[in-house]
């Protein structure tokens, strides 16, 4: 069930979420570490190093650095190629110190992973692969090409083959780990980010009206008697001008527009029903209201709302809670988008519990996928019968997701199942075969008790301000 009107962010435009800043400051870092392992290396272990080629190299990271500084802003994002860009110069520049200082001998080759995580978790898939690609590439050949390390007396520090291969192995297989593992959080994280901003979003949207509702509610309480008085003045006035037309067509005309206007208010107010006392409801009520935009789309809802095992006969006052309402009409949603003929809402409540059951009679949801109902954008590999049952479908699961975030922001469980077993013949299968979801309260949390525990209690006075 998806929105259009949400924002869903591809790999592009993340691409653009990479500082410059950023990579100034890892690069900084890594300037002063390269440079703290050859003043140690050459100082306290004796190493016969080309001092002249590390300075060229060390040199040319600190002017792309400072140009870096002084041409860009502070806040510059880098676009998908500029940030593969750099990556790819500090696999080199680090590919180059490498080969001055002993190739696949020289520990710090583990450094190689650095920029392909950093390009698996920040750019998309194409360009981590050339990234990683480069990086596995060169480390191949800094295992046969490399400036050997020699100590003062002339010696080479250099591993055995097989262990050189083996740290090859290790450092490759890292590549591909790192990065696949990186990607994939990444894209959790993202993901997960977008979909709480979608659901913001419709939580935001349903206060809005919510709230629109309650100044609906509290003008059409205000207007009421003047709109009467104005009725009742042009009503005497109709009946002392009879005797002149034209003027009492013109009582009339006020007498009319004045029911137009409490009608107007009246049907504005059904829409928007949150004054004070109107802030919770009936169970029965607030389902149906929640159901009452997808009643009139061919399917039927059928609503059955009685106690359920020692529950007593009381039907219990909820709140009108706008992730409430947003939440069930989602899930109705669903059920009415994939039901074939009929969808059933029941409700039932105890003494501690109350629950809500939206059925349907459609195919139910995918048996593989049924424990991640609820993530946001898993798309759903469907059947060539389902893409021409329903062409214009592409469900991302964002809608389940809505719901199920907003129901468990209000205090409810969530549990899907189907009705019936995917593997039966059509003749086998129950009426309420299709997808299942139960929502359960607390019901101390959900249900607003009055005082002698019957009723809404007692109306109270809307303030005006």
């Amino acid at each position: 069930m998806a929105d259009t009107t949400f924002p869903v962010f591809d790999g592009m435009s993340r691409s653009h979420w990479v500082r410059l800043h950023t990579l100034i400051v890892l690069r900084w870092v890594a300037i002063a570490g390269q440079f703290a392992a050859i003043l140690i290396s050459t100082a306290f272990y004796g190493l016969q190093l080309d001092l002249g080629l590390f300075i060229l190299a060390l040199g040319i990271a600190v002017i792309v650095n400072l140009l870096a500084v002084f041409v860009y802003p502070q806040n510059k994002r880098l676009t998908e190629h500029e940030t593969l860009l750099a990556l790819t110069f500090d696999l080199a520049l680090l590919s180059f110190l490498l080969f001055l200082a002993g190739g696949l001998n020289n520990p710090f080759a583990l450094l190689m992973l650095a920029p392909v995580t950093i390009a698996a978790t920040a750019l998309r898939l194409p360009s981590t692969l050339i990234v990683g690609g480069m990086a596995v590439l060169l480390i191949t050949l800094l295992g046969f090409f490399y400036v050997p390390l020699r100590v003062e007396d002339g010696s080479i520090l250099e591993m055995p083959d097989i262990f050189r291969f083996g740290f090859w192995t290790a450092i490759v297989i890292g590549i591909a780990f790192l990065a696949l593992y990186a990607r994939r959080v990444a894209n959790e994280i993202n993901s997960m980010s977008d979909a709480l901003v979608a659901t913001q979003m419709a939580l935001a949207r349903e206060q809005k009206l919510t709230d629109l509702g309650g100044v609906v509610a509290a003008a059409a309480h205000e207007l009421g008697t003047p709109l009467a008085t104005i009725k009742l003045v042009s009503s005497e006035l109709i009946e002392e001008l009879e005797d002149d037309e034209m003027l009492r067509q013109d009582a009339e005309l006020i007498r009319d527009q004045a029911d137009r206007c409490r009608d107007i208010l009246r049907s504005m107010g059904r829409a928007g029903k949150d004054d004070l006392h109107m802030r919770h409801a009936p169970l029965d009520t607030v389902i149906r209201e929640a159901a009452e935009p997808h009643q009139e789309r061919g399917k039927e809802i059928l609503f059955d709302v009685a106690p359920g095992p020692g529950g007593d006969s009381r039907q219990p006052s909820v709140q009108r809670r706008p992730e409430i309402i947003h939440g069930l009409r989602n899930l109705v949603q669903n059920a009415v988008d994939f039901s074939v003929d009929t969808v059933w809402v029941d409700a039932r409540w105890t003494d501690d519990k109350i629950i809500i059951r939206i059925a349907d009679d459609g195919r139910g949801f995918p048996p593989h996928a049924i424990g991640r109902i609820g993530d946001p954008f898993m798309r759903i590999r469907k059947t060539q019968a389902e893409r021409a049952r329903r062409p214009e479908y592409e469900g991302m699961g964002l809608g389940l997701f809505i719901a199920k975030t907003l129901l468990e922001r209000s205090g409810a469980q969530l549990t899907f199942s189907n009705g019936a077993d995917p593997f039966l013949t059509e003749s086998e299968r129950p009426a309420r075969s299709g997808a299942i979801v139960e929502v359960m309260w607390p019901r101390a949390g959900l249900s607003i008790e009055s005082a002698d525990g019957e009723g809404l209690g007692e109306n109270e006075r809307i303030p005006i301000t």
